[in-house]
């Protein structure tokens, strides 16, 4: 009697519309999910697509969602917010996960969430979802970014329940009439104005060499052009503020570097990452902005900044892009060691030059009214201002305790009673 109950219990929540705010891009993989969460949810679907620059035309991603069926669409223009609240503290933060991915996916994901979470408040919404698999690591930023933000809301992974092959769900998506472009036949594409992400297909093969219809923002280096062009980048406070001397907004300079380096084949990127399920992925990018602005940003600070600092700020740095890499965009840590980074970079202020020919980066030059660099320290003439006699007690002071270690495991191996003696 109670199992019947409970049976019928369920049965009438299913008959309970939900209304559920799903993260759509246009691609396979969401559009399938409507018709998923539409047939499996009993729910009223309300797609959003935020605008992080993925150079895709939001008029058709809209017209897909609504010959879908979706109660809503919202289509949010934050290129903007990404630029200046998300690309600017990465490049501060020197972000490169495993000194090589810009995190240009992983930024975007709290942002995207915190526009979600509004539309799904308005909307009385009961549930939030995503289009991601249980092997990467956007479920990881989707759902903690979920939790923080909107507790009280269901969250649904229809990819993580389904287990359809991506052969399955490409038949999936013509049995429903979805239209399915050549790229997301062969590739899984993510895109910023920090980056672009490519996946899938032969590229899961780590001994082959990315065909080049995988690239779109950047020319192959044999194609580029045979002469090398010079950009300057000026830095206030850590960020860039000026392209070749003129004076930019953050979403305009990044907009405009990757057409400059991209044309030099700058910035392709192809790399085993360490995911945080454990796997070890096979990973091509395309960052050229990213790739020239946090090569112009470390030359300069350390020129700014002391030993020390470059030092532990290095620490700091790898923690940061660490828990933006992760997922924890919200953890209360990410804001202390922004505390850290923000001060450091009070001073980091010059302008940085580099030469970018094909597919290559160079910084070629470099200048800050705050430079630690001394010309007349640094200099070979006999007249200089370092006193080079202060170098011999320096010597041996700092190399004490190692000549100590290695007198005492000399003696120790030749039996004589361990007792050192630096006269």
């Amino acid at each position: 009697m109670v199992s019947g109950i409970i049976s019928l219990k369920k049965q009438e929540e299913q008959k309970i519309t939900k209304k559920i705010v799903l993260a759509y891009s246009g691609g396979l993989d969401t559009s399938v999910l409507i018709k998923w969460l539409q047939e499996n949810y009993n729910a009223e679907v309300i797609t959003v697509t935020v605008n992080v620059g993925q150079k895709e035309n939001l008029k058709e991603i809209e017209e897909k969602a609504q010959k879908l069926g979706v109660l809503k669409h919202y289509s949010v223009d934050a290129k903007k917010k990404f630029a200046k609240n998300y690309v600017f503290p990465a490049i501060k933060a020197n972000a490169l996960y495993e000194g090589k991915y810009p995190i240009s996916t992983s930024l975007s994901r709290p942002l995207i969430v915190k526009e979600m979470v509004k539309i799904a408040n308005e909307n009385n919404a009961t549930g939030l979802a995503h289009g991601c698999t249980g092997k990467g690591n956007d479920q990881v930023r989707f759902d903690i970014s979920f939790g923080s933000l909107a507790p009280n809301l269901k969250i649904i992974a229809p990819v993580r329940e389904w287990s359809m092959t991506r052969e399955e769900e490409l038949k999936y998506a013509l049995s429903k009439g979805i239209q399915v472009s050549n790229a997301a036949k062969k590739y899984s594409i993510d895109q910023s104005i920090w980056g672009r992400s490519i996946e899938c297909g032969i590229l899961e093969d780590p001994n082959q060499e990315p065909p080049e219809d995988v690239f779109e923002w950047t020319i192959s280096p044999e194609n580029a052009p045979n002469t090398p062009e010079y950009v300057s980048v000026k830095f206030e406070a850590g960020v860039p503020v000026s392209l070749n001397n003129e004076n930019m907004e953050p979403l305009d300079l990044i907009k405009t570097l990757n057409d400059i380096a991209g044309k030099h084949g700058v910035g392709r990127i192809d790399h085993i990452e360490d995911r945080l399920v454990g796997i070890k992925s096979r990973e091509i990018y395309e960052c050229p902005a990213a790739t020239v602005l946090l090569e112009a940003h470390k030359d300069l600070e350390k020129m700014i900044l002391t030993r020390h600092e470059v030092m532990f700020k290095q620490c700091i740095d790898s923690k940061w892009t660490f828990l933006v890499y992760a997922g924890l965009w919200h953890d209360p840590l990410r804001e202390d060691l922004e505390a850290f980074i923000n001060k450091s970079q009070e001073k980091v202020k010059g302008e940085v030059r580099l030469k970018l020919f094909k597919g290559g980066l160079q910084v070629v030059g470099r200048s800050s009214e705050f430079s630690l660099y001394d010309k007349n320290l640094v200099n070979y003439n006999i007249k200089t201002g370092f006193n080079q006699s202060y170098s011999k007690g320096f010597i041996e002071l700092w190399g004490l305790q190692t000549k100590m270690a290695n007198i005492l495991k000399q003696k120790v191996d030749k039996g004589v009673e361990a007792k050192t003696d630096l006269s």
